[in-house]
């Protein structure tokens, strides 16, 4: 799947989550699409560095402290996009799982279209 598709699954994924938590907001349609490419970039390059950090935590916690990792993205997200806010950590918890949730199931619906042409 392509750059584009992805950006727009998590610009849908944050949109869905802006409707359905009140301290995530959205500056406009614009600000939704810069917000998932920073989003990308953000999990692109620290979350695997957080996430190997914090092992020994998702290890204890048997991988729930990985949700706390993605709230973290979200709300760094959040401070380097102008036209995003976030109102806690709270509203970062759960919007971080309506993104992930959102994310799959329209991946899940999709799916790869050139993966699957290749079988």
């Amino acid at each position: 799947m392509g750059f584009l598709a992805r950006t727009v699954i998590t610009a849908f994924a944050f949109w869905c989550a802006d409707m359905l938590i009140d301290g995530i907001n959205f500056a406009g349609p614009f600000a939704l699409f810069i917000a998932a490419i920073i989003f990308g970039i953000i999990n692109a390059l620290i979350r695997p560095v957080l996430i190997l950090l914090s092992l020994p935590l998702n290890i204890i916690t048997l991988g729930l402290f990985t949700l706390v990792v993605n709230a973290a993205m979200l709300g760094l997200t959040a401070l380097v996009m102008p036209g995003m806010q976030i109102s806690g950590f709270w509203a970062a918890f759960f919007g971080a799982i309506i993104v992930a949730v959102v994310s799959w199931l329209v991946n899940r619906a999709i799916g790869d279209r050139d993966a699957a042409a290749a079988r």
